[in-house]
């Protein structure tokens, strides 16, 4: 009888990375460090160093930090942060070897830079389109991240993406993410042709993660529905949405846009000195739960995913818990199946 690991889109995830699990750790602002990144790959998986606004000499000791210990990893770049093009060089001059682009979708020459400086560049898509032209500047791969994640998100659901992307690219490696916390679903997406799959929520609240206990606590006592994407109040101040569980914090957002949008109206502030304002709120709000555990006021930015998740476990554990639930449930696939 076949095994999970024996199809072509398992082993062109495990071949991709060069992996044991094609299991990613998705970039977290404040979480994904280089402490984190480096139990992922100890598990067998991938994580992704998050590069945020993170001061460069600091990234720059993160990456040292990983390429001291021998692990595979990649960075994630936020394409609309504002140290991003200092970013860029860094990893690029440090060749790094897998890159992913964020936040927004890279211009056709930084998706060249980061192949050129020997790295495997990973995109984005939210469309068939996006796809199309990620995939002709050069991605060697693409993530679909449908909105039930956490943090910036789109307005896209993991399901519909499979549909309009996953089946309509099948000779480029393309991963998965979006509401992903059991084998049994991850037994299916690989049934489906994803090369792999990308969780945050999961290793959020791992021993491994730096997150504040408080945080994790409060990750660990919550429901999918609390998990609510922010809303767009006017189109004069587009900002990216935001899933992350309810709590002043997020009413404290709100009335932030007001205000922006009463200061654009009074021609006291830009469009674009907005959008910084809202970035800066986000960052510094992030920085409150995961760092401080101000879990009233910060952002608990998590994917609806988080109501499945009951249990603080080491990487390890998470990485071969899901896989052997995965493996456990695709035999039973298969014999159903006949």
């Amino acid at each position: 009888m076949k095994k999970l690991t024996d199809l072509p889109s398992w082993k062109k995830g495990c071949e991709f990375f060069q992996v044991k699990y094609p299991f990613l750790c998705g970039a977290m602002t404040w979480i994904s460090d280089a402490r984190l990144v480096t139990a992922v790959d100890r598990a067998g998986g991938l994580g992704f160093l998050a590069a945020g606004n993170m001061p460069p000499e600091l990234l720059k000791k993160e990456i040292r930090l990983l390429r001291e210990s021998g692990v595979n990893y990649g960075v994630n770049l936020i394409t609309i942060a504002p140290l991003f093009s200092q970013h860029l060089r860094l990893v690029t001059s440090l060749q790094v070897p897998v890159v992913v682009f964020a936040g927004s979708f890279p211009r056709r020459d930084e998706v060249r830079q980061a192949k050129e400086a020997g790295a495997r560049v990973l995109c984005f898509a939210s469309t068939r389109s996006i796809a199309q032209r990620m995939i002709q500047y050069g991605a060697d791969g693409l993530i679909l991240e449908g909105s039930e994640a956490g943090g910036h998100i789109g307005h896209v659901s993991t399901l519909v993406l499979i549909q309009q992307v996953l089946f309509e690219f099948p000779h480029i490696p393309v991963f998965i993410a979006g509401g992903i916390a059991t084998g049994k679903i991850i037994a299916h997406l690989f049934l489906m042709g994803a090369a792999g799959v990308q969780m945050g929520t999961v290793f959020a609240v791992s021993e491994e993660s730096p997150a504040h206990p408080r945080f994790k606590e409060r990750y660990l006592r919550a429901n999918s529905r609390e998990a609510f994407s922010t809303p767009e109040y006017d189109s004069t101040l587009p900002v990216v949405s935001v899933r992350a569980l309810k709590n002043q914090g997020t009413r404290d957002f709100g009335r932030l846009q007001l205000d922006l949008l009463k200061k654009m109206g009074n021609r006291e502030i830009s469009r674009i000195e907005a959008q910084y304002k809202v970035e800066e709120y986000w960052m510094g709000a992030l920085r409150k739960a995961v760092v401080e555990g101000d879990i009233d006021t910060g952002s608990l930015m998590a994917g609806q995913s988080v109501g499945l998740i009951r249990q603080i476990k080491p990487v390890r554990d998470i990485v071969e818990d899901l896989f052997t639930e995965a493996r456990i449930h695709f035999q039973k696939i298969m014999t159903t199946l006949g």
